[in-house]
């Protein structure tokens, strides 16, 4: 879909790992750099055609880049890896990180200040709070306490502060916005439930169709043994054990550990490369970044991110809704998911068809590299050309990318 001449910025090599369940989870004692390498590691090895000495970049995702995950993560990664002379950037976007990679590394290319750049995205959430700098937010940091009293306070019926002359408040918590979301768009407690079953019901086939060995690269424990599938989904998961669980954020409200995502562990890597040097190294490109698209709207209902964010990724490829083969929007809460889609006005038969995070996780840093390379494979399976990846972010924000499947 590229109209002009610069450069192409092509996906040659897509891979994620496992995703594990934070602090329980199978991936709990693998340290974020450690994870990460290995799954850059496997991103290079799917391109033997390419000296990992010519790589321009490494840019890796991560949303609490703090701890284990601070000192420079991205450039960790490269020298774990012994590719002393590979510079390296940790991006933190919260939900979005390694999808802002990705787009930074389209950017770079497209510039023709880059030929080849690895977007890549870690979290491992089970390791929040080890090393010298917690990964966690002080709780006793005045602006914490008083945001959470505000959180709290928001078991009222939502309204926008600005309204009263306030600010929006940036530290609301995730489940507050996605009760805001459900009683702004009115999305019910069934509707809630119904979609995490779907999603369940979606990740269970995949599983058993065996799409997800496309995606999933096993990686190496500390022991040495060997995870190679998701720790997350229930099979047989029905509405009815949804609807018997209790709400989680407020004692009305609908937000069930049911109907949103969990927290978790895993990482993944994309290599990026110009069209150019893609065909001078004889390599079928798998697919074109075809447009990027970011929005930002108030805090408090920060779940509706995709939205806008999705229209100008679209505006930009000079697309329309009815273009998209397949969607991959992260599923952070039902809540926020199902109007979203309403409001983008895409068929759900489209959106998340494996499953999505509610089944699947979230490993906040990974999700943008994971739901590209799930995107790829996704349309590779059902022929399709074009699909979109998406996700709001924390702080009230929302970023969306076009793919072009080459092969």
């Amino acid at each position: 879909m590229n109209t002009t001449d610069e450069p192409q910025a092509v996906l040659v090599a897509a891979v994620r790992s496992p995703i594990g369940r934070a602090y329980k989870g199978s991936l709990r004692e693998l340290r974020a750099d450690d994870l990460a390498a290995q799954l850059v590691r496997a991103a290079l090895d799917q391109v033997p055609a390419l000296d990992p000495a010519e790589v321009d970049e490494l840019l890796l995702g991560c949303a609490q880049p703090a701890g284990e995950q601070g000192y420079g993560l991205g450039r960790a990664v490269a020298v774990l890896l012994g590719l002393d002379e590979l510079p390296g950037a940790t991006v933190q976007r919260y939900c979005a990180s390694s999808l802002l990679t990705t787009r930074m590394a389209a950017h770079a290319i497209r510039s023709g200040e880059a030929h080849t750049v690895i977007s890549a995205g870690v979290e491992c959430v089970s390791r929040y709070g080890f090393g010298k700098a917690d990964g966690m937010p002080d709780t006793h940091n005045p602006r914490f306490s008083a945001a959470r009293a505000r959180s709290e306070a928001q078991a009222q019926p939502w309204k926008d502060p600005r309204l009263d002359g306030g600010l929006p408040d940036l530290y609301v918590t995730m489940g507050q916005t996605a009760e805001n979301v459900a009683q702004v768009y009115q999305v019910s407690r069934a509707a809630q439930d119904e979609y995490a079953a779907l999603s369940q019901r979606r990740a269970e086939a995949a599983i058993a169709s065996g799409f997800f060995r496309r995606d999933i690269t096993p990686v190496a424990l500390p022991d040495g043994t060997m995870v190679d599938s998701d720790d997350c989904p229930r099979p047989g998961v029905t509405v009815d054990r949804l609807a018997g669980l209790q709400p989680v954020f407020r004692e009305d409200g609908t937000v069930t550990a049911g109907n949103c995502c969990p927290l978790n562990d895993g990482a993944a890597a994309l290599v990026v490369m110009s069209g150019t040097r893609a065909a001078e190294l004889g390599l079928r490109p798998l697919a074109q970044i075809v447009s990027t698209g970011v929005s930002a709207l108030s805090p408090e209902v920060m779940g509706m991110g995709p939205v806008v964010a999705v229209r100008r990724a679209l505006s930009l490829a000079g697309m329309a809704v009815a273009d998209i083969g397949l969607m991959e929007l992260n599923e952070a809460f039902a809540a926020q998911v199902l109007p979203c889609v309403d409001q983008i006005g895409i068929d759900v038969e489209r959106v998340n068809v494996h499953g999505g995070a509610i089944a699947l996780g979230h490993p906040f840093g990974q999700t943008g590299a994971r739901l590209v390379t799930t995107l790829l494979h996704g349309l590779q399976e059902a022929d399709q050309e074009i699909g979109v990846a998406t996700m709001c972010a924390a702080g009230g924000q929302g970023m969306a990318l076009v793919l072009e499947r080459l092969a």
